[in-house]
């Protein structure tokens, strides 16, 4: 099956129900303040200028993601690889697709917006840690808004704890890129990278 027009792809799966449609908004309300503020975890949907796409997850303490004066979202750049791959998105396209995630929550918060990087001191600062002020921010400004129902997770059963994977099953990531790209590098525990993130963390 093959549909020439985004109509055609309409009409096969039908027209979505008006609850669907009439809970997007264009702002940052009470519930989806709320919503950031007990958020540990997000992930950031991003392009480069050719559309080529990209997700990171992003991770804090509750509310390490802010929301300022004027509803702009505040997102600190904390220490990583330095790929920057969403960073170089933003500057190039400056739009942002996030999804914020509560753990035990079924629903998640979708907002997508306009993004710019920030360097000044304030929004810095207003970003800081117990350790550390970032040395980046990721603004972004929304323009959709909507909180997505709790199928997927119902689905998944994700925070269940029979869902739970056992961590001992696959490899540990040093070594599944060991063996991805062939660079050796020595045996790493589990235990012993987890220390070695803690400057990071």
């Amino acid at each position: 099956m093959k549909f020439e027009t985004i109509k055609a792809l309409q009409s096969y799966f039908g027209r979505p129900q008006d609850r669907a449609i009439k809970k997007e908004i264009s702002f940052l309300d009470k519930h989806c303040i709320d919503f950031i503020r007990l958020s540990p975890f997000l992930v950031l949907a991003s392009a480069d200028s050719e559309h080529n796409m990209d997700a990171s997850p992003r991770g804090g303490a509750p509310g390490f993601v802010k929301v300022n004066q004027s509803g702009e979202i505040l997102i600190p750049e904390a220490p990583g690889n330095n790929r920057i791959d969403t960073l170089q998105n933003v500057f190039s396209t400056g739009k942002l697709g996030l999804i914020f995630f509560i753990p035990g929550f079924n629903e998640t918060l979708r907002v997508n917006g306009l993004a710019s990087l920030s360097f000044e001191v304030a929004e810095l600062e207003a970003c800081r840690d117990e350790r550390r002020a970032p040395k980046a921010v990721i603004k972004v400004v929304p323009q959709s808004v909507y909180l997505h129902c709790a199928k997927a997770f119902l689905r998944s059963k994700l925070w269940t704890l029979q869902a739970q994977v056992d961590r001992g099953v696959m490899p540990t990531a040093g070594q599944m890129i060991s063996d991805q790209t062939g660079i050796a590098v020595p045996y790493e525990s589990r235990e012993a990278m987890e220390l070695r993130y803690q400057p990071d963390l």
